[in-house]
């Protein structure tokens, strides 16, 4: 339960600004996750959330930001390597590798955290990156195809 509901702090400050305790514990409870002001706390300081200066709202600190930083180029790296072509479809987009690569190539976009990406599902040469909406799709699509074209 702690990995889930850190996980949906650390979506919703990065969805919304979120600034005292109280209205993340009302977010969290508005998703059926109840937690204690003491249990939101602890949250924080392991998440490492600082407030920003300009207007107090929660955000992922310089360490988080350095962590997301070399997930994104591990993931770059891997579409890199792997990727051979990028297709969507509505909200969904379809990536092909060669045999056996799909699995490392899925679990490298997944640890990369991109707020656009709800899942991956692998097969062997195949993956099907679930995204937001039909706008994040598209941006993914041309992001990863950039990256394979460098």
């Amino acid at each position: 339960m702690k990995a889930y509901r850190q996980s949906a702090i650390l979506d919703l400050v990065s969805q919304q600004d979120v600034h005292s305790q109280d209205a993340l514990r009302r977010l969290l409870a508005a998703l059926g996750i109840t937690a204690t002001q003491a249990t939101i706390s602890r949250d924080i300081k392991e998440l490492g959330l600082v407030k920003r200066a300009a207007d107090g709202a929660y955000q992922a600190g310089q360490d988080m930001s350095r962590s997301q930083l070399a997930t994104g180029d591990r993931a770059r790296r891997a579409v890199v390597d792997c990727l051979r072509r990028a297709e969507r479809v509505q909200q969904l987009v379809v990536l092909k590798t060669d045999p056996g690569y799909a699995q490392s190539l899925a679990l490298a976009v997944d640890q990369a955290g991109w707020p656009e990406v709800v899942g991956t599902v692998a097969g062997d040469d195949t993956i099907l990156v679930v995204t937001r909406n039909e706008r994040n799709a598209i941006s993914l699509q041309r992001r990863v195809e950039q990256w394979a074209k460098a």
